[in-house]
């Protein structure tokens, strides 16, 4: 069986193709890996990266492209809606065939020691691979985001795990590790009100949201800590964002185990709220690959009679308004049809 890893990094830049074509030509020099997607957007000034290959080779071909990255982007002169921490801003290692989570947590080592070492990035461990509890939330790590980096370096607590404990104010920062297939999944509303958007992600997402008197301040509890309401739906972190490109505002979603919530209960969700705020949900986005699997998971929902695989994913993508703003094809889009 051939051993095959997914690596979906994350470059802080959407707008300048130039760039985004140099970072995908650096991994795809590198033998034994396919190149399957590299999806910018604007708005976010942030294109998300698709590909697979054997270990050694994933591993090289995301370190070309943060060389490139480095070279590339200066992250003096970075804006956009997302958080991110540098340049190249998350690198996960995902296993997919004959490779185990543990491998995956060892190419993430590999990946963090040579990028901090030679091109002297500071680089955190997240998921899987975290080194320490409090790092294994992607969110919790990014806090403060590249604009507060430098003096995050200050703290011993946040002393990077590989890489210099110095500010790198060209490249920020970097995070890597291994994680189970994440599915991106963005929930398009008929409103450009943000506001409206972050309260339907504060609702659904398992973090959920810090509960609050009447005047607005935190309730503590016994201990003094922030006593916190759960969102409705487990295995999702959300946050709602502006697409300036469509001039309206999205739900975007993480669904960090599709098992648990897979995208048709997320966007069902967010239109049951969206409902009560006076909105409508007009369609939604996959934001990289999904499993066969969910998508089918959407059709079975949507029609429980029908068990043809192409008419199920027809199905899915008319339920879901997958092609609102770029066409959705199933074989640029799903994994299985990559391998």
């Amino acid at each position: 069986m051939t051993r095959l890893v997914e690596c979906v990094p994350n470059f802080s830049e959407g707008r300048s193709m130039k760039i985004i074509n140099a970072i995908a030509g650096a991994i795809t020099e590198v033998p034994d890996v396919k190149f399957i997607s590299a999806e910018p957007d604007k708005d976010y000034n942030r294109t998300v990266v698709t590909f697979i290959g054997e270990p050694s080779a994933a591993v090289e071909a995301a370190f070309q492209a943060t060389k490139k990255a480095a070279e590339l982007i200066d992250m003096t002169q970075h804006k956009g809606e997302h958080p991110r921490l540098g340049a190249t801003d998350v690198v996960p290692f995902v296993p997919l065939q004959g490779v185990t989570m543990q491998d995956c947590v060892a190419l993430a080592h590999e990946f963090g020691k040579r990028t901090g070492d030679e091109l002297r990035i500071p680089i955190y461990l997240y998921e899987e691979a975290a080194t320490r509890p409090e790092r294994r939330n992607l969110s919790t790590i990014r806090k403060g985001e590249y604009e507060g980096l430098a003096e995050k370096l200050k703290d011993p607590a946040w002393k990077p795990d590989y890489g210099p404990a110095e500010f790198n104010a060209r490249s920020g920062g970097t995070v890597t590790g291994a994680r189970v297939f994440l599915i991106a999944y963005n929930v398009n509303l008929n409103t450009n009100d943000t506001k409206i958007a972050n309260e339907i992600a504060l609702r659904i997402r398992e973090s959920g949201r810090i509960k609050k008197d009447e005047k607005g301040n935190p309730v503590l509890d016994a201990s003094g800590k922030k006593v916190s309401i759960p969102g409705s739906l487990k295995a999702v972190k959300a946050m709602g964002v502006l697409l300036e490109a469509h001039n309206i505002a999205q739900v975007s979603i993480n669904l960090t185990n599709f098992n648990i919530t897979p995208p048709h209960v997320a966007f069902e969700e967010v239109k049951k709220e969206a409902a009560t705020l006076g909105v409508e949900v007009t369609g939604s986005e996959l934001v990289g690959l999904s499993p066969l699997e969910a998508m089918l998971m959407a059709g079975r929902f949507y029609s429980p009679s029908t068990t043809d695989e192409k008419q199920l994913l027809a199905i899915a993508e008319e339920r879901l308004g997958l092609s609102q703003l770029d066409k959705f094809d199933p074989q640029k889009k799903i994994i299985e049809y990559q391998l």
